[in-house]
């Protein structure tokens, strides 16, 4: 066995391959029902590596591949995060706030049980740090308690229960997803009947109701004529057919409003107009508005959803499309063909990484992390794992520079995501797995412990109870932010595994990821410099 462990501690990439595939099989078998998935990789890496150190070997990743893991995970989160991103931030103040607020109340409780538990005040700030799972914190207490030895032995011995302490609440908060009220609503579709006398304009109504309804089909004057695509300009006279597509009580709404839900529905007569699902792999329109596809007046067809991933989005004007969209096109039967070459229509859309997007997103981001911001006394960084998510929502809401896609495709940036999540965490496992033996031989470990999971529980429980009770958020969107106020990949990983990869998870996680890595880096340096 000594053997073995002399051969993989000289076999580096070896060893982090083995470690994501054994820890991934790992994560998908299932304990009363549940698995941890991605975590399992973390957790055996952390296992493998300390019981090679308690035999004289070093098995550890190297650092620049877990560093150049984690940017591409959350550079890829950016980007899946970006669309949504800023049209919910000036909502997500309040919780922004409430997340820092349970960041501070976690380290005023690390010095008050640090000093019931008659613990040094370096090992508190290190401690802080584990607990929160949040390397940068590590450094930036390490240099305000003097380069002392000690923060790094309290971070090594709570950092495994930040993981699972995180874990557990986030579970707690999965279980009410059922009852979440900020679920998106399903698309569904109507034809209606008009039986107002003031008609009115497809544009008046769409307006009126805020862009939350789209029309597709309408035959004018009888059933004799044939079906057609909507444009804007149309205006619905008596005895009309319009088919209008949005979430249940929106469209029924505007059936009270131009009459009532007909038995003829228009979309099953497809002898004029026919309708397809077509993915965007035409990367010059990738990054584009629905409305500057200008379907209707070079084929006459309408967009009424598009698909992305597994959650359809109604074709609004607005909507700006990327690589891998599936549209769903109404068009004349005789044009859909040609609407389909226009688009692409190809697998290609669903893999392309778009290697230009991708690097320079990357080499912005990691120049972002290096700025140094000045403070009264001190200043920091927010490192380049902050970095590329800031510039990933950034070029994931822009989607186009000219003729510069900023985006990438769904399904590449997941592949990508969790590609960089599997190597992030078996490199930090494996440098959290050498620290332990050492630190449990200080003979302050049980205390050390105890201390870690008083702070990880009350920033959990903190989030949780502001969450829920103040800003009555959801459980799957709950999950999101408890993981980025963790600025804990595994978590999220978890918490995209319980859920399929809802999109709330994800932006949960964006909107205060960056907020927490700041917040926790200060908060390192304060508790650091309590041990001078």
């Amino acid at each position: 066995m000594n053997s073995l462990l002399e051969f993989l501690g000289h076999q580096e990439i070896l060893l982090l391959v083995l470690l994501v595939g054994l820890g991934s099989v790992i994560g998908h078998l299932r304990v009363a029902g549940v698995s941890v998935g991605a975590a399992a990789v973390l957790f055996l890496s952390i296992g493998l590596s300390a019981w090679g150190d308690a035999h004289g070997h070093k098995l550890i990743v190297p650092e620049h591949l877990g560093v150049m893991g984690l940017i591409l995970f959350t550079f890829s989160v950016g980007i899946m995060s970006g669309a949504n991103f800023f049209a919910t931030l000036r909502q997500g103040l309040g919780p922004i706030l409430g997340m820092v607020g349970a960041l501070i109340a976690g380290a005023v409780a690390a010095v008050v049980a640090g000093k019931l538990l008659g613990l040094d005040p370096a090992t508190v700030a290190g401690s802080f740090a584990g607990a929160l799972t949040n390397t940068p914190a590590l450094a930036a207490a390490r240099e305000a308690a003097g380069n002392s030895p000690l923060p790094t032995i309290g971070y090594a011995v709570t950092y495994v229960f930040g993981v699972v302490g995180m874990l557990i609440v986030t579970s707690l908060a999965l279980k009410h997803r059922a009852q979440d009220s900020d679920a998106p609503a399903p698309l569904v579709n109507c034809t209606i009947r008009v039986e107002t006398p003031e008609r009115p304009s497809i544009r008046e109504i769409e307006q009126r109701h805020g862009g939350r309804i789209k029309f597709s089909r309408v035959r004018h004057g009888g059933m004799r004529f044939p079906v057609q695509a909507v444009s804007e300009d149309d205006v619905l006279t008596y005895n009309d057919l319009v088919t209008v597509v949005g979430p249940a009580n929106e469209v029924e709404q505007v059936a009270e409003e131009l009459g009532h839900a007909s038995s003829h529905a228009l979309e099953a007569d497809r002898s004029e107009l026919d309708y397809r699902r077509i993915t965007l792999s035409n990367g010059k329109l990738a990054g584009r508005s629905v409305a500057e596809l200008d379907l209707l007046e070079r084929f006459g067809a309408t967009v009424s959803r598009v698909r992305r991933g597994d959650v359809d989005m109604l074709g609004t004007d607005h909507l700006v499309i990327q690589l891998g969209d599936r549209l769903r096109v109404v068009a004349p039967r005789d044009r859909i063909a040609a609407v389909s070459a226009h688009l692409g229509d190809s697998a290609r859309g669903l893999s392309d990484i778009n290697p230009m997007a991708l690097g320079v997103g990357l080499a912005a981001g990691i120049l972002l992390g290096k700025v140094v911001f000045p403070l009264p006394g001190t200043s920091f960084s927010v490192g380049s794992a902050a970095g590329t998510l800031l510039v990933g929502l950034l070029l994931g809401h822009v989607g186009r520079i000219g003729n510069f896609v900023t985006t990438l495709p769904l399904t590449a940036a997941q592949a990508i995501s969790e590609f960089g999540l599997l190597i992030f965490l078996a490199q930090a496992g494996t440098k959290a797995g050498s620290l332990i033996g050492a630190a449990f031989a200080s003979g302050e470990w049980l205390r050390i412990l105890v201390l870690g999971a008083v702070i990880t529980l009350t920033v959990g429980g903190g989030v949780y109870l502001v969450m829920r009770r103040v800003f009555a958020m959801g459980g799957t969107k709950l999950s999101g932010v408890l993981a980025g106020t963790q600025t804990q990949p595994a978590v999220l990983a978890y918490a995209n595994g319980r859920t399929r990869f809802d999109a709330r998870v994800a932006m949960g996680y964006a909107l205060v990821y960056p907020a927490a890595m700041i917040t926790k880096i200060l908060l390192g340096q304060i508790l650091g410099s309590l041990a001078r």
